[in-house]
């Protein structure tokens, strides 16, 4: 294949320009945003309501609309969106929509992926990722081959009428794509939107395994996966052995620290380039922009405006009122249609101007680790349902990943000390297993035939174990409280020391 990198970098060089003519107009970049997202809401329903037609600077924005409204909020809006209503949330009809993993009025979320977002957000956001990379790597010959994108589906339990697709967000966006990508992207969009991933993961490795890739993008558990069967099916001993041209990882929607070790193990690391990405249903928000670090540069003109919430505090304030260092709660208003959401992130501010962040986790207890967003909601309804239905009775529980190493899926540990144990562990276990998948759609899809996600484990906590941990760290009281899920393996690790006490 012809080496078209020179030619295409000379349509990139403008947008790394235009992301270098941001530093020193944050305020100036985000208002225009924000003028633009305003005009455009004005006569919806929502605009209607909140009086957005009187909204002429930030301060009137925020007064038209003084609490970020929580997703429970705005569900109705947005099923009356994916029913046809025409200028909801956003002018016009709506007919695709990104499945999301649920809060606790329901197993999932559905976010408008209305055509702005597509065209100023999701798709801009991926050629600014693009342009940073050729801008950090003049070397590169990127589409000298061709990209192998993984992505979704458009599974899903919710009653549609004709017309509107829900489903990943990856599936939108590649059936959406531009069908000259398609002439240097792998896989086909018939295999690529495969929903079930049994048949899928054998389709890809065969789609890919005998194609020039010089680019790979996706969440890296799920393409570890995908990676292994390829190896498995060459019987190559790394990557570059099958792809020797791949130089690149575009990665994001969970952290990819966990799974370096592995990805050196079977790639060849002196050819192998790693890019991270902020991209979310919501839209793209942030780039890598430099060799030496992971941070993000926040993406100003993509169509979404941002604000930031101190950690403990109420008060939102605009990009360019935070200080570098602080923590904050990401919340954003968007081109598709959501009006100061809080996207349960939070970001560390690295750098002023350019305005670089980090992610520094989700506003709430959770697991992640797979792509899988396990929220607390979801873990105590399912335990409850479970220990209703078996007689068991829990005292306490805690739960954190277990990484994927070598040929072993990741999996999640649980830790659950028990009042009234259940009669068999492993059947409590496969209950809870099934009852976390009806609870949280996107751990019901990384647990889907064991392709990605093992069925989790439980060790039997010790009477007492958790008083004993809480009692070291100085917590033991009428306030006390278990983290019941983390990201991290901490503080798992600190109490199954003291459950061997």
């Amino acid at each position: 294949m012809l080496n078209f990198t020179p030619l295409a970098k000379l349509y990139f060089d403008r947008l790394s320009a235009a992301a270098a003519a941001w530093k020193g107009r944050t305020r100036e970049v985000q208002l225009n945003v924000l003028r633009s997202l305003v005009g455009n809401g004005r006569h919806t329903l929502w605009g209607e309501t909140h009086g957005l037609t009187q909204v002429t600077d930030y301060d009137s924005f925020r007064k038209a609309i003084p609490e970020p409204p929580a997703y429970a909020d705005i569900r109705p809006l947005v099923m009356r969106m994916v029913n046809g209503e025409k200028d909801i949330l956003w002018p016009g009809v709506t007919r695709r929509f990104a499945q999301s993993s649920g809060t606790s009025d329901g197993k999932s979320k559905y976010i408008p992926v209305t055509d702005s977002s597509l065209r100023l957000s999701h798709y801009r956001g991926g050629a600014h990722v693009i342009a940073s990379y050729l801008n950090l790597y003049p070397d590169s010959r990127i589409f000298s081959g061709k990209s192998f994108i993984l992505g979704g589906s458009f599974a899903t339990e919710l009653a549609t009428p004709e017309g509107v697709r829900v489903g990943d967000l990856s599936a939108n966006l590649i059936e959406h794509i531009n069908p000259l990508a398609n002439l240097i992207r792998v896989p086909s969009r018939q295999i690529a939107l495969m929903p079930d991933w049994e048949t899928k993961l054998p389709a890809l490795v065969k789609a890919a395994a005998n194609e020039d890739i010089t680019n790979i993008s996706g969440v890296p558990s799920w393409f570890l996966t995908v990676l292994r069967g390829i190896l498995d099916h060459t019987g190559a001993s790394t990557i570059h052995d099958v792809w020797p041209r791949l130089e690149v990882f575009f990665h994001g929607g969970i952290a990819m620290a966990p799974y370096r070790d592995e990805y050196a193990r079977i790639t060849d690391p002196a050819k192998m380039r790693y890019i991270n990405c902020y991209n979310a249903s919501e839209g793209f928000f942030g780039v890598q922009d430099s060799r030496d670090s992971e941070t993000l540069l926040l993406m100003l003109d993509t169509g979404t405006f941002y604000e930031f919430q101190p950690v403990g505090s109420d008060k939102l304030i605009p990009a360019w009122k935070v200080e570098e260092g602080k923590i904050y709660a990401l919340v954003i208003t968007s081109c598709n249609g959501l009006w100061r959401y809080p996207l349960g992130d939070t970001v560390r501010i690295e750098s002023i101007d350019p305005l670089r962040i980090s992610i520094a986790g989700r506003t709430k207890s959770f697991i992640n680790a797979f792509g899988e967003e396990l929220m607390v909601d979801n873990a105590d309804a399912a335990i409850a349902r479970v220990c209703h239905d078996t007689g068991a009775s829990v005292a306490n529980y805690t739960a954190a990943p277990v990484y994927a190493e070598g040929n072993h899926r990741g999996r999640h540990e649980w830790l659950i000390e028990f009042d009234r144990e259940p009669d068999s562990l492993e059947d409590f276990a496969d209950r809870l297993d099934r009852a976390l998948q009806q609870e949280n759609s996107d751990y019901e899809a990384k647990r889907a035939h064991g392709i990605f996600l093992d069925r989790l484990s439980i060790v039997k906590g010790r009477p007492g174990v958790f008083d004993a941990w809480l009692k070291s760290t100085g917590r033991l009281g009428g306030q006390r409280k278990v983290p019941r899920l983390s990201n991290s393996r901490h503080p798992m690790d600190e109490i199954l020391a003291f459950n061997s006490q």
